[in-house]
């Protein structure tokens, strides 16, 4: 997590600073910038600051500034990468985001579509096939800036996934079930994340939410959202039903939801408190499911879904990331006979370690019993 004034500056992540609070205690506590990297900061109220200290070897990022402290700590030995005008984001951004920053304007006349969420999609699609290298490089700078981000968010906190298809809809059974899964997960201590979208992403992220309720809260929040189902034909209605289960029980659990732009027609759910989205699908895949720790869920998907059992099963195969970690499969119809993966799951594994970090169970009900036995929590 981010450092406070009482923490020591000592380590890797400690040399970033990226809030005005941390700015100041840095200045308090050392008197010094050197080889700091000052991240996506607002330093124009802090010019004296900046003329007065050392700054060598320290590197601003996206921090705007009075020109004459500019001047003066490039003079000084500092690299300043200035903001990028006329962006829809902040490619040097120092958190992961909130469902309230990406969804913006949604109140607004124009809908989801004044949304930095709809902005960013609609940047994306313009550049990514024209070849401009800088447009390139500020995704990629996004998308690192974004993992150092959610690195920091979760330390060593027990992660444990949940992945599963965007068209389940709300007011289904399959739907109220995932996010009773994801509030039991949530109340065992876990944290949920998910790929951030809808269907049962956004029922494990619901569930996280509700885990701080009693049971009737979740039950009352499953029948307001049942009157927008899914995020076709509206985006701004599908999205507007979640703010308002959040407007009347704020204060929910916390959750991560990690989506991507890649899929930007699939909008991020507003119940992950945290939204560490990319440009890059293939970061963002393989970033999720490494921070898995506590196991992974599989619930009925297609192809997306599909693609990270196997992204899953691959490291534990060849235990690049140490022990494997427990993969979990519901619905035994799903997996053995409409989208056979669990059969390739059985054969991979074989003789390996994985062997005993693998399940099929027929009701999402027995997932938390399941990923205790398989060593997940």
């Amino acid at each position: 997590m981010h450092p406070t004034p009482a923490q020591p500056f000592d380590g890797c992540h400690d040399r970033e600073i990226e809030s005005l609070a941390e700015f100041d205690a840095v200045v308090s506590a050392r008197g010094t910038l050197a080889h700091f990297r000052v991240q996506a900061v607002d330093l124009t109220a802090r010019t004296r600051d900046l003329l007065d200290l050392d700054t060598s070897g320290a590197v601003f990022l996206g921090c705007p500034m009075d020109p004459e402290a500019a001047a003066r700590v490039r003079a000084a030995g500092a690299l300043v990468f200035p903001p990028i005008p006329g962006l829809p984001f902040d490619p040097y951004r120092g958190f992961v985001y909130t469902p309230d920053e990406l969804y913006a304007k949604l109140d607004g006349p124009d809908g989801y579509a004044a949304t930095p969420d709809a902005r960013t999609y609609a940047w994306f699609q313009d550049t990514k096939s024209d070849g401009d290298i800088f447009s390139s490089m500020l995704r990629a700078v996004h998308d690192d800036a974004v993992s150092d981000a959610l690195d920091e968010l979760l330390g060593s906190a027990p992660v444990v996934g949940v992945m599963g298809g965007h068209a389940m809809a709300r007011g289904t059974d399959a739907y109220a079930g995932a996010a009773r899964l994801g509030r039991e997960l949530a109340r065992a201590g876990l944290t949920v994340a998910t790929g951030g979208g809808p269907g049962a992403m956004e029922a494990a992220n619901l569930g996280a939410y509700a885990a701080p309720f009693d049971d009737r809260m979740l039950a009352s929040a499953l029948e307001l959202l049942a009157r927008a189902p899914g995020f076709t034909p509206s985006i701004t209605d599908w999205a507007a039903a979640a703010f308002a289960v959040r407007a009347r029980w704020p204060g929910g659990g916390p959750s991560v939801g990690i989506p991507t732009w890649f899929y930007g027609h699939e909008p991020p759910n507003p119940f992950a408190a945290h939204l560490a989205k990319y440009f890059s699908n293939a970061t963002r895949e393989d970033g999720l499911l490494a921070r898995c720790t506590a196991g992974v869920v599989f619930l009925p998907g297609a192809a997306g879904t599909v693609q990270e059992v196997f992204d899953s099963a691959t490291p534990n195969y060849y235990q690049s990331r140490g022990e494997p970690v427990p993969m979990v499969l519901v619905d035994r119809a799903h997996w053995t006979e409409r989208l056979p993966a669990w059969p390739l799951l059985t054969a991979l594994a074989g003789e390996r370690a994985m062997a005993d970090r693998i399940a099929l169970v027929d009701r999402i009900e027995e997932v938390p019993e399941t990923l205790k036995r398989l060593g997940g929590s």
